[in-house]
């Protein structure tokens, strides 16, 4: 089942498909949903609570601001990591400049091995902003990458993008399997 497929049966969209042309316009539309469903904290608590009880692993950016009555609704087993852009967009409206994004993450199995012989991730990124993606919101594909690493993705795992957007994590996704290919050719 795509991950459209999979958000249409979740009750994410309820339009008319034959209506949208089936890449962008779907992407759009489903991703404008999405955001907007996520209007109060009910809405993001429920987000998270499906998070929890449906996927083994999992990712969600968030506001800094929104951080505290996010994070005391996750289980013990979700950390926060840092995503710190050194180029953002600058709001000369705000004195102090937002120009980090938190990111909500449980890994997907717990990393194996003796102690010091696993590959290890950081939990904080510094990188730009994406810019000219087509969609505010829109994640470098180093913040892509990055989260892959987080949720302890392996090559095979079945990952649903539910903010799909410009179809980069996608990508993401794509490039880590390419990689797993050739290493083991």
């Amino acid at each position: 089942m795509s991950v459209y497929e999979t958000l249409i049966e979740k009750g994410y969209y309820k339009g008319n498909l034959a209506e949208l042309n089936p890449d962008m316009d779907l992407i759009n539309e489903i991703s404008k949903k999405l955001y907007t469903y996520l209007e109060n904290k009910e809405q993001h608590f429920y987000l998270l609570h499906m998070l929890e009880s449906d996927y083994d692993g999992w990712a969600m950016s968030c506001n800094p601001k929104d951080l505290k009555w996010l994070y005391p609704k996750c289980s013990d087993d979700v950390r926060i990591a840092s995503w710190v852009k050194p180029f953002c967009a600058w709001r000369s409206s705000i004195r102090v400049q937002y120009t980090w994004e938190p990111v909500l993450f449980k890994p997907a199995r717990p990393k194996e091995g003796y102690k010091y012989n696993i590959d290890s991730v950081r939990d904080h990124l510094s990188c730009s902003m994406a810019t000219s993606k087509g969609l505010i919101g829109a994640k470098p594909d180093d913040f892509n990458d990055w989260i892959l690493q987080l949720i302890n993705y392996e090559p095979g795992d079945e990952v649903i993008d539910l903010f799909p957007g410009t179809d980069r994590f996608k990508k993401a996704i794509d490039r880590r399997s390419e990689e797993h290919t050739s290493e083991l050719q």
